[in-house]
């Protein structure tokens, strides 16, 4: 019998974290699911760590791989091949699912025919513990809330799958890398599908000091890339589009400032 929900993973070198985050997903309390992995070309034993799992528990685990690394939209995309499932739910490699995360997620949507995405504010972690709770009110996202940012955590979302069809998945291009679920949103807000934030946390993200060396020119060139276009498929009047210019300013703050903002 095909389960209800397909959960999509790129790993990429997170052997260290990888066990954790599958260990998550085995507590939850909803466990009608299937976990569809694909390796993005890992050169440490993450694939090796993935593979127990899969060989330990076929039914639940599917495991594929790219031939190299591809990032993560294409990695998604492949994912995506395997589902088959009436939900697509998203899981990193480094970060872990609350236990009623599936539960919650799976019976809002079927109480809400209406609603295509949920996702849910996240608590941040690193090795010394928890650093800070994402949660606040409910919402359900409108077109204008895509101005200031993603309205959608990306990693604890579950989505209808026929969404993705519609939108032809994660779009593949260098200029999408690190934004490529802004851009998802954006195409299936374009499309008319609609989404709701739970008020409360239901996904801890592992986010260390790392994040600072991510937080690179490329990748704000991209988030502004991304926004332009955003607004033009939304139809966000002019007067309104000036907020495109934020990450490259976010950009060049010095990264003490940054970390002070970021942490808080």
């Amino acid at each position: 019998m095909i389960p209800r929900i397909s959960v999509i993973m790129g790993i990429y070198n997170c052997a260290h974290t990888l066990a954790e985050a599958l260990d998550s997903l085995l507590a939850q309390t909803y466990q009608d699911f299937k976990v569809i992995m694909c390796n993005d070309g890992s050169n440490d034993d993450t694939y090796k760590i993935a593979a127990s799992y899969a060989a330990s528990n076929p039914k639940k685990f599917v495991l594929i791989n790219n031939e190299r690394n591809m990032g993560l939209n294409y990695t998604l995309n492949h994912c995506l091949k395997y589902a088959d499932t009436e939900f697509v739910a998203r899981m990193d490699g480094d970060d872990i699912s609350l236990p009623s995360r599936f539960e919650k997620e799976i019976n809002f949507l079927d109480e809400h025919p209406e609603i295509t995405i949920v996702s849910s504010p996240m608590i941040y972690f690193d090795e010394d513990g928890d650093f800070r709770n994402g949660g606040g009110i409910e919402k359900y996202p409108t077109k204008n809330d895509f101005i200031n940012g993603t309205p959608f955590c990306h990693a604890p979302c579950m989505v209808r799958t026929e969404a993705y069809k519609a939108v032809g998945g994660y779009s593949v291009d260098q200029k999408l890398l690190r934004v490529e679920d802004y851009h998802l949103w954006f195409k299936m807000y374009a499309k008319g599908y609609r989404g709701y934030v739970f008020p409360e946390p239901l996904y801890k993200m592992r986010d260390d000091r790392n994040a600072t060396a991510r937080r690179n020119w490329r990748n704000r060139i991209n988030e502004f890339h991304v926004r332009r276009i955003g607004y033009r498929m939304l139809n966000i009047p002019f007067y309104k589009r000036i907020s495109m210019f934020r990450p490259l300013i976010v950009a060049i703050l010095p990264t003490s400032l940054y970390n002070f903002l970021h942490r808080r």
